[in-house]
């Protein structure tokens, strides 16, 4: 079933999303989910897959461009502001709940890669939020500053900050700044770069595997002093009593942020691991999605299963 095409406001910015319905006759309003992006994909990558996946389940979902990229407004075009990144989340909670087919009362989350973190600070500082699951979910924050491992040289990140100050500058003087690549030229460079995971990341968002026009290429510099400050673990304890599931690849490098979200929930929680899959795995590849799908759909049905 073809996915409607809508536009809210976030935070004054218009956003653009896709709704995807159930099929079969109307019934009475349902639950519904709000499914976020990696941080430079678009609605129409991975999280138009799951939000597509878990229509069919009988969910209505809502995947997004997040402000200020793919086909929703915002400039400069490329920036990756944490703040902004909730406030999206939210919005679409607010848009779902303003649907005939959804019931307010029974609205989840869904964040893959760095809309995971986003998604849970968002379950925790809005009670509109019944029950929140992360895919591959990352802490961007730590991400930038500690790698994909979390065992980077910090220094690369201070030369960073360097950058996004000097961009800062050039633009109060009204000079034009160039974004950050986000993707070197070949996959060789990728895979020298980043390893088995940057390989990957380029396989996904370059090639036909994954590739979309409007997926973003570039970082705006601003991101980086943005990004800087945010926590994703910090308020994980306001969640409370409402259920999380945070799923993640057996082989991802980037398993230990996920892990760092379970630990610091304090209410009922579950974590599932998709064994043999990576990070990027989990985007695309049915072997892996199917059963997060499954893993997802099963945790949502029970936890959205009634009002209150």
């Amino acid at each position: 079933m073809e996915p409607v095409t809508v536009r809210y406001d976030s935070a004054g910015v218009a956003l653009a999303g896709h709704l995807h319905l159930p099929a079969g006759p109307p019934t009475a309003p349902g639950p519904a989910i709000v499914v976020g992006h990696p941080g430079s994909g678009v609605k129409e990558q991975a999280a138009g897959l799951y939000a597509r996946r878990l229509a069919e389940h009988g969910f209505v979902a809502l995947a997004y461009d997040s402000a200020y990229q793919g086909e929703s407004e915002g400039t400069p075009r490329g920036l990756e502001d944490p703040a902004h990144r909730v406030e999206d989340m939210k919005a679409g909670v607010s848009f779902l709940s303003t649907r005939p087919k959804v019931d307010p009362d029974r609205i989840g989350l869904l964040g893959i890669c760095a809309s995971g973190g986003y998604a849970l600070v968002a379950t925790a500082t809005d009670h509109r939020v019944r029950a929140v699951a992360t895919v591959s979910g990352a802490d961007l924050a730590r991400h930038f500053r500690l790698g994909p491992d979390g065992t980077a040289d910090t220094a690369a990140f201070d030369a960073l900050l360097d950058r996004a100050a000097a961009a800062r500058a050039a633009r109060a003087r009204g000079q034009e700044v160039d974004g950050m690549r986000l993707f070197p030229d070949t996959i060789e460079q990728a895979r020298a770069l980043g390893g088995e995971y940057g390989a990957e990341g380029f396989e996904y968002y370059r090639t036909p595997r994954g590739e979309h026009p409007r997926s973003a290429e570039t970082l705006d510099s601003e991101s980086v002093d943005r990004v800087a400050g945010f926590d994703a673990y910090a308020p994980l304890a306001l969640i409370g009593d409402r259920p999380a599931l945070i799923i993640a690849g057996r082989r991802a490098v980037t398993a230990w942020m996920s892990v760092g979200f379970f630990q610091h929930l304090t209410g009922p929680k579950t974590f599932h691991w998709i064994e043999g899959a990576s990070h990027s795995d989990l985007y695309d590849r049915p072997e892996y999605v199917g059963p997060a799908v499954t893993e997802l759909a099963g945790f949502l049905t029970r936890t959205l299963a009634a009002r209150g």
